[in-house]
C-alpha cells in the first residue's frame, strides 16, 4: 500500500484571529481526505528547528480551537530562514518527516518567503545530497514541494481578495472602542482622535469610518488633494454648526498627507483643540495591538474554515508546474488565486503611495474599497459640496419604508440613503412603522407617520441596532392596496426605497403586480436585503445575518463553555431563520457543531438514531479532557415534530446515564444588539446603490417604470459581483413561495463542511413528503407500491 501523502500547516508573521480555525479545518480536511496532518509550531522557526516543533496531529487535537484567539501554533519572527542555510535545514526536516506538501496562513512576507521557498526546493535536495546530509533514495519520494497560501492579516493589504483572515474580527474590536468613546465624547461634547493599524494599508480606518460615522478619517492611499488642515476644520465646524456634540476622527498609523509627510495623531489633536479655531476639548486614543486580540468574530470563522479545506484540495490539487496560489474571496465565492501576483500587486500599491500617486494606489485596491471611500465621502459631506447638487427639475422625493422583523444595518442603511438624497438635493421622506403605519397613520397631529427626515437625528443612526423609523410585517394587500395607490399619489412620492426581509420582497411583489389597476404604482422601487434569516430571492447576503450570527456564535461559545466544563453533555440548540437554513448551518460552521438539522433537508428518526449513536460511540472514546462539550444546531422549522427539547429528552434517555443533554432557546437575543462592523459597512455600500439605480429613473417617470423591469429590484450580492434584479424575474423562477426563501440554496455545500469537520457519519436523508393525488393515492394503496 503506498505511504499517505502528508500535509503539514503552519502559522506565520503577525497573529491574526482565524488562525485556529484555518488550523483546524485544514488538519481535519487533511485526515478526511486520507492524508497524514502536521503543524509546524512557531512558524518558519519550527521549520528550521524541526524535531518536535514539526507534529503529526490527529482529530481530536484541535477540537475547541474555532473559539480560541491568535494561534494555538505559535508564530514566531525567524531570521535563519532569511538565508539559503537555513531553508536547507528546513527542507531537510520536512523530508525526514516525509512532508512535501504545506499551507501557510501569514501575511505576504511569510507567502513570499514559501514561495522562495519552493523554486529552491529542487537545488535544496541537490545540495543536501551533495553535502550527504540526505541520500539520493531518501529524496526520491519529495522532488516536489507543493505550498498553498491563507491570508492572516488584520490589515487587510493582500490584493486580490475582499477580506483576509482576521480582518473583520479586528474592525469588530476597533467598531466596539468607537462605540464606547462616543457616549463620553458626546457626554462631555469632546473631540476624539483614534489611531488604528493600517502602515500602508488604510482598510480597517475607512471601514472603522463607515461603519461608525467618524467626521474624518485619514488613510494611506487617498490623503487630502489640497490643505488637509483646512478640510477638516470645514467638515468638523460644519458638524457642529448643524448641531453635532461629539467629533471622531480615525488616523491609520501610516496617514501622511498630499506631499507625503507624515501625520501624527498628535498633530489633529493640536488643530482641534486650537483655541483660536475649532476650540475643541480633544483627547487621543490609540487602540493598538486590543485590534489582534479576542477570538474571532463570525464571518472570520465561516472564512478560516472555508479557506483551510479548499487550501487543502488545492494543495493536493497542485502539479509541479502549477502556480503557488493563494486562497481568497471575491464578494461570496471563495477562489484561488496566482500567490505571486498577488504580493506583486500588493507591493504596487504600496509603491504607488511612495510615489504618491494615489489614484493609482486606490484603483490597485478592490472595488469595495473604493465603493466605501465614496459612500464615506458621501455621508460625512452632506450639504457641504454644493457641486453634487442637481438641478430643481431632476429632484426627487424618495419614500423610505422598513418592512419584516427588525435586522441589525436597517438603520445605517437608512442614514447612508438620506445623506445621498441630501447630497443630491432629493427630498428624502420617511414612511413610519412599514405598509400599517403608512395606511393608518400618515395624517396623524401632531407627528404623521408620513415625515421628512432630521439630518441631524439621522446622522447618529450609523451604530443603532432595530429600527428607528419603526417597522411593521403588514404587507400592502393587508393594508388595502387602493389606499396605499392613493396615498402614494398622495404624497407625490417618485420612487420607494425599501429596507426589509422577505416581507419586503412580498410587498414590491404585490406592488409590480397591481401597476395595472393603480397607475400611481408605476414608480421605481427597489429592496436591500435585511432579515436574519437571509432567505431574501436575488442575493447570497442579507443586512443583520451578520449580527445574528455573531450573537448566535457568541451564545455558543458559552453554553460549549458549560457542557465543556461539566464534561459529558450535549446542548441542543434552536437557531431562528424562518424556513431557511442559512443561519443554523453557518452557526454550526462557526462554532463546530456536531450536527446541524436545516428546514432544507428535514428530520427523521433514522437520522437522530445515527446521530445518537455518534454521540455515544465519542462518549465513549473520550477520556475526560477538556473542551468535550457538543453542540447540536437545529433550526426552528426543520421539523413539524422534532424541537429541541423533544431531541434533547431522546438523547437523553438513549444516553442511559452516560452522558447528558440539555435543550437552549437563544430566541430574539439573535437579532442582536449593536450592529456588526460588516452589516453596517455593506448597509452604506449598498444603500448609495440603491439610491443611485432609482435615481436612474428621474423625476415622474410613470410611463418608464411601467414598462422596464429594472423598475422593481432587489439588490444583492450574487457570487462574486453585486446586482440589481428584476422582480419579474424573481418571482416565477427562483422563489420558493410556500417555503418564503430562494429556490436554490447557495450555502448548501457548507452544510458538507459542518458534517465532516464535525466528524459526523453517514446518514440517511430524510424522505420528502407526498403531496396531493399521489399522497391519497399512496394512503389507499392504489400507487402500486408493495404492501407490507
Amino acid at each position: 500500500m503506498a505511504p499517505k501523502k502528508k500535509v503539514a500547516i503552519m502559522t506565520s508573521g503577525g497573529d491574526s484571529p482565524g488562525m485556529n480555525g484555518v488550523v483546524r479545518a485544514c488538519v481535519r480536511m487533511a485526515i478526511h481526505m486520507g492524508c497524514d496532518a502536521f503543524c509546524v509550531y512557531e512558524g518558519y522557526e519550527g521549520l528550521v528547528q524541526g524535531g518536535n516543533f514539526i507534529r503529526q496531529m490527529n482529530w481530536h487535537d484541535v477540537r475547541g480551537y474555532l473559539s480560541e484567539g491568535g494561534t494555538l501554533i505559535g508564530t514566531a519572527r525567524c531570521m535563519a530562514f532569511y538565508e539559503r542555510p537555513g531553508r536547507l535545514t528546513a527542507a531537510k526536516n520536512m523530508i525526514k518527516k516525509g512532508i512535501d506538501a504545506l499551507i501557510i496562513c501569514g501575511g505576504d512576507g511569510s507567502l513570499t518567503g514559501a514561495d522562495k521557498f519552493r523554486a529552491e526546493w529542487p537545488s535544496l535536495l541537490e545540495e543536501l545530497v551533495a553535502t550527504k546530509q540526505l541520500t539520493a533514495d531518501e529524496i526520491k519520494p519529495y522532488q516536489h514541494l507543493n505550498i498553498v497560501g491563507l491570508v492572516g492579516s488584520i490589515d487587510n493589504d493582500l490584493s486580490g481578495t475582499d477580506a483576509t483572515i482576521g480582518c473583520y474580527s479586528a474592525l469588530a474590536r476597533i467598531c466596539e472602542m468607537v462605540d464606547y468613546i462616543e457616549a463620553t465624547a458626546s457626554s462631555h461634547s469632546r473631540a476624539f482622535v483614534i489611531e488604528v493599524m493600517g502602515r500602508h494599508c488604510g482598510w480597517l480606518a475607512l471601514m472603522a469610518g463607515v461603519a461608525t460615522g467618524a467626521d474624518f478619517i485619514f488613510i494611506p492611499e487617498k490623503p487630502r488633494e489640497n490643505n488637509w488642515k483646512e478640510d477638516m476644520t470645514k467638515v468638523v465646524q460644519k458638524h457642529r454648526d448643524i448641531g453635532k456634540r461629539k467629533t471622531i476622527v480615525i488616523i491609520a498609523e501610516g496617514a501622511h498627507d498630499c506631499n507625503g509627510n507624515k501625520i501624527t495623531p498628535e498633530m489633529v489633536k493640536d488643530l482641534l483643540a486650537d483655541k483660536k479655531g475649532l476650540a475643541l476639548d480633544t483627547r487621543i486614543t490609540t487602540l493598538g495591538h486590543v485590534q489582534r486580540g479576542g477570538t474571532a468574530v463570525a464571518y472570520d470563522r465561516m472564512l478560516s474554515t472555508l479557506q483551510g479545506v479548499e487550501a487543502v484540495k488545492a494543495v493536493l490539487d497542485a502539479t509541479p508546474e502549477s502556480e503557488t496560489s493563494v486562497i481568497g474571496i471575491l464578494e461570496n465565492k471563495i477562489v484561488r488565486k496566482s500567490l505571486m501576483k498577488a504580493v506583486q500587486d500588493t507591493k504596487q500599491v504600496a509603491l504607488a503611495i511612495q510615489e504618491k500617486k494615489y489614484d493609482e494606489a486606490m484603483a490597485l485596491r478592490d472595488t469595495e474599497f473604493m465603493d466605501q471611500y465614496e459612500s464615506y465621502m458621501m455621508t460625512t459631506s452632506v450639504e457641504l459640496d454644493k457641486e453634487m447638487q442637481l438641478p430643481e427639475n431632476k429632484r426627487m422625493k424618495i419614500g423610505f419604508i422598513n418592512v419584516g422583523a427588525p435586522a441589525g444595518g436597517m438603520n445605517a442603511a437608512v442614514r447612508a440613503g438620506v445623506a445621498y438624497c441630501k447630497s443630491r438635493g432629493h427630498e428624502a421622506v420617511a414612511i413610519h412603522n412599514g405598509f400599517a403605519g403608512f395606511a393608518r397613520h400618515h395624517g396623524d397631529k401632531p407627528l404623521g407617520a408620513v415625515r421628512t427626515f432630521d439630518w441631524v437625528e439621522v446622522d447618529g443612526w450609523a451604530s443603532k441596532g432595530g429600527s428607528e423609523i419603526g417597522t411593521n410585517r403588514e404587507l400592502p394587500s393587508e393594508s388595502g392596496m387602493e389606499l396605499i395607490a392613493s396615498l402614494i399619489k398622495q404624497y407625490a412620492f417618485d420612487a420607494l426605497f425599501l429596507v426589509g426581509g422577505f416581507e419586503a420582497f412580498h410587498a414590491v411583489s404585490q406592488l409590480r403586480k397591481a401597476r395595472a389597476q393603480y397607475p400611481s404604482l408605476c414608480i421605481p422601487m427597489t429592496i436591500l436585503p435585511a432579515t436574519v434569516s437571509n432567505n431574501v430571492p436575488g442575493t447570497e447576503y442579507s443586512l443583520g445575518s451578520d449580527t445574528c450570527l455573531n450573537e448566535l456564535v457568541n451564545y455558543c461559545d458559552k453554553i460549549k463553555q458549560s457542557a465543556s466544563a461539566t464534561r459529558r453533555r450535549v446542548f441542543v440548540i434552536e437557531t431562528q431563520g424562518g424556513r431557511s437554513g442559512y443561519v443554523a448551518t453557518l452557526a454550526g460552521l462557526g462554532v463546530g457543531a456536531t450536527a446541524v438539522y436545516t428546514p432544507e433537508e428535514g428530520v427523521s428518526l433514522e437520522m437522530l438514531a445515527a446521530d445518537v449513536r455518534h454521540l455515544k460511540e465519542i462518549f465513549a472514546r473520550d477520556k475526560g479532557q477538556s473542551r468535550a462539550g457538543r453542540l447540536i444546531l437545529i433550526n426552528e422549522k426543520a421539523s413539524k415534530v422534532y424541537d429541541a427539547k423533544l431531541i434533547a429528552d431522546i438523547i437523553r434517555d438513549e444516553a442511559h446515564g452516560r452522558f447528558e443533554s440539555r435543550d437552549s432557546i437563544p430566541g430574539h437575543v439573535q437579532q442582536g444588539g449593536v450592529p456588526s462592523a460588516m452589516d453596517r459597512c455593506r448597509a452604506v455600500r449598498l444603500a448609495i446603490k440603491c439610491i443611485e439605480h432609482l435615481e436612474t429613473f428621474g423625476k415622474q417617470s410613470h410611463d418608464r417604470s411601467r414598462d422596464d423591469p429594472m423598475s422593481a429590484t432587489v439588490i444583492g450580492i450574487q457570487g462574486a459581483s453585486v446586482a440589481f434584479t428584476p422582480m419579474v424575474d424573481l418571482e416565477d423562477t427562483e422563489t420558493d413561495w410556500p417555503n418564503r426563501r430562494p429556490r436554490a440554496a447557495h450555502w448548501s455545500h457548507m452544510k458538507e463542511v459542518v458534517d465532516i469537520l464535525g466528524g459526523r457519519p453517514d446518514y440517511s436523508k430524510p424522505e420528502a413528503d407526498l403531496v396531493g393525488l399521489k399522497a391519497k393515492d399512496v394512503k389507499r394503496g392504489m400507487d402500486g407500491e408493495e404492501g407490507s
